[in-house]
C-alpha cells in the first residue's frame, strides 16, 4: 500500500446510531486508499488523535476520529444503560460509513477500550472481517488490573468537578506527573462541560462508570476468544512504561495472535498517542505501507 499525496481538510462527521443515538466525529483528508477509523480508549475523545490523524491524511491515509456514545459530543444512553454491544456496534457503523461503495475496507486503531471493541468486532464478525487490518494501542484480552484501577480512580477523583481551567489541569499534571507540557485553556476545553452550578466536569457520562466498567471483568473470556479468531493483520503498539499491558500479557496476546507484529515504545505509557506522537504515528504509517 504506498501513500498518494492527500489533502488534509478537516470535515465534521455526523452518524446516528443504529438506536438512534448522535455520533460526533471528523474526516481529515480524502481519497481512494482504505481509511484509518480512530477509536479512543474509556474517558477519551476524538481529541486524542487529532495530532496523528492530520498528519497520516497528509501522506495519503484519510482517518476519521470519533467521540465513542457518552463521551465528547456524541450523545448519552437515557438512564445510563451502557452495554458493550452498544460501542461495538458504533464502531462497525462508523467503519462502513468510511467504506466506499467497492472501496477497501478500514484500518481501525483502537487504544485501549477501543482496541477491545476492534476486537470483539474482527473476532466475532459472522463471513468476511468488516476491517482490512487492526492497530492495538496498548491493550491485549489481558490486562494489569493495577494499571486500570489506577485510570478509574482518577475518573472517579473528582466528582465535583472544577472551578476552573487551572484547577483542571493541576490534576492531570499529578496524573500524568511525566508530561513535561502543562494543559491549555484550548486543550481542556474539549474535554470538560459546564454544569448549571458553574462548574467544570469530564466530558463523559459518570454513569459509564457504574455500567460498563462493572461488566468489563466478565467479558475477559469473550475477548479470548475473539483474539484468536482475528485472521487481518494485527500491529500491537505498546507503551514500554505501561502499568497496563505488561510482557505477560503481550506474550498471551501474541500466542492467541501470532500473525499479529508488536512494537513498544519506549518513551510511552498507557497514554502512547500523548506520549510518544511522532513515534506512534510513525509506525502506523509503516503498518499501512505493508498492508
Amino acid at each position: 500500500m504506498v501513500a498518494q499525496p492527500s489533502t488534509t481538510d478537516v470535515t465534521p462527521l455526523r452518524l446516528t446510531a443504529a438506536d438512534g443515538l448522535r455520533l460526533a466525529g471528523e474526516r481529515f483528508g480524502g481519497g481512494a486508499g482504505p481509511a484509518l477509523v480512530f477509536a479512543h480508549g474509556f474517558g477519551q475523545t476524538r481529541h486524542a488523535w487529532t495530532g496523528s490523524a492530520r498528519t497520516l491524511a497528509g501522506q495519503g491515509f484519510p482517518a476519521i476520529t470519533f467521540d465513542a456514545r457518552g463521551h465528547g459530543e456524541s450523545g448519552r444512553v437515557p438512564r445510563g444503560d451502557y452495554h458493550m454491544e452498544q460501542f461495538v456496534a458504533d464502531l462497525l457503523h462508523v467503519a462502513a460509513a468510511a467504506t466506499p461503495a467497492g472501496g477497501p475496507k478500514p484500518v481501525v486503531v483502537g487504544a485501549s477500550m477501543g482496541g477491545l471493541l476492534s476486537l470483539v468486532a474482527a473476532g466475532e464478525a459472522t463471513g468476511e472481517c468488516p476491517f482490512s487490518a487492526l492497530v492495538l494501542v496498548d491493550i491485549t484480552p489481558r490486562w494489569e488490573t493495577r494499571g486500570v484501577e489506577r485510570i478509574l480512580g482518577f475518573m472517579r477523583a473528582h466528582p465535583d468537578g472544577f472551578a476552573g481551567y487551572d484547577e483542571a489541569a493541576s490534576a492531570i499534571e499529578a496524573y500524568l506527573p511525566h508530561r513535561r507540557e502543562r494543559k491549555t485553556e484550548d486543550q481542556l476545553k474539549p474535554l470538560l462541560r459546564q454544569g448549571a452550578d458553574g462548574r467544570l466536569r469530564w466530558h463523559w457520562d459518570p454513569s459509564l462508570l457504574d455500567g460498563l466498567v462493572e461488566e468489563s471483568e466478565r467479558y475477559q473470556p469473550r475477548l479470548f476468544a475473539a483474539a484468536a479468531n482475528v485472521r487481518v493483520p494485527v500491529l500491537l503498539l505498546s507503551g514500554a512504561r505501561s502499568d497496563v499491558v505488561s510482557s505477560h500479557t503481550v506474550e498471551e496476546f501474541l500466542r492467541l495472535v501470532p500473525h499479529a507484529r508488536h512494537v513498544s515504545l519506549a518513551d510511552a505509557t498507557h497514554m502512547v498517542a500523548g506520549d510518544a506522537n511522532d513515534a506512534f504515528t510513525r509506525e502506523i504509517a509503516a503498518f499501512m505501507q505493508t498492508l
